[in-house]
């Protein structure tokens, strides 16, 4: 499968090395179709890596990926242009994170908006996944790592798309009963801000290698 990369840093790149590993063709985007890093990941990646720009990569791939920084995603995707992103699967690993207050980030947008909705309004015609936004990057590709049984949400309007995105978190080693899917893109509002939370967590134990258990009773 073709697919795209908006984005050069960790998730982007941890993103697309486990794409390229599995097979896949992998065009990696950012504003610049020079960007250093993207040409060091795809001298790395192999044959089967390109680069280019938000919209070389978005026009590339069957299935897109947002991996920007949250405060660019609306940007990225806007640059990347609907033409290019008609129809297709965008998963958005993003997060809302503002950390112009200091070290402690906050949520840039929330409680009545989500950066999930707002990437689904600024191109209607794609169809929005929300997925992996609440992990590191190394555990997004190789949930098994960990020694216990964990979870992932997904959330989006398109059942079809949710159900394409399922097939490449598969393909990372998530097992259905691990994938939650908590509804419509509107329950972005929820995993975006358990970030806040992954983010005390992290600066608590000093390691990403961790994830939550949902333990349900009867």
């Amino acid at each position: 499968m073709k697919i795209g990369i908006l984005g050069t840093g960790t998730v982007g790149e941890t993103i697309g090395t486990k794409l390229v590993e599995l097979g896949h063709t992998v065009t990696m985007g950012s504003r610049d179709a020079a960007n250093v890093k993207a040409a060091a990941w795809v001298k790395k990646a192999g044959k089967h890596a390109a680069a280019g720009t938000f919209k070389d990569a978005a026009t590339a791939g069957e299935i897109v990926f947002n991996c920007t920084s949250g405060q660019g995603s609306v940007a990225a995707v806007t640059s990347a242009g609907e033409a290019a992103l008609r129809g297709k699967v965008l998963i958005d690993v993003s997060n809302p994170l503002d950390f112009t207050k200091g070290p402690i980030p906050i949520l840039s947008v929330g409680n009545t908006d989500s950066l999930g909705e707002q990437l689904q309004k600024a191109v209607p015609s794609a169809k929005v996944v929300k997925t992996l936004n609440t992990l590191g990057a190394p555990l997004m590709v190789n949930p098994r790592s960990l020694a216990d049984s964990h979870n992932l949400f997904i959330c989006g309007d398109d059942d079809g798309a949710k159900a394409k995105a399922v097939e490449l978190l598969r393909s990372f080693g998530w097992r259905d009963e691990d994938i939650v899917d908590l509804g419509d893109i509107t329950a972005a509002r929820g995993v975006e801000a358990y970030v806040l939370l992954w983010v005390r967590i992290y600066r608590r134990f000093g390691s990403a290698n961790f994830n939550l258990k949902l333990v349900r009773g009867k």
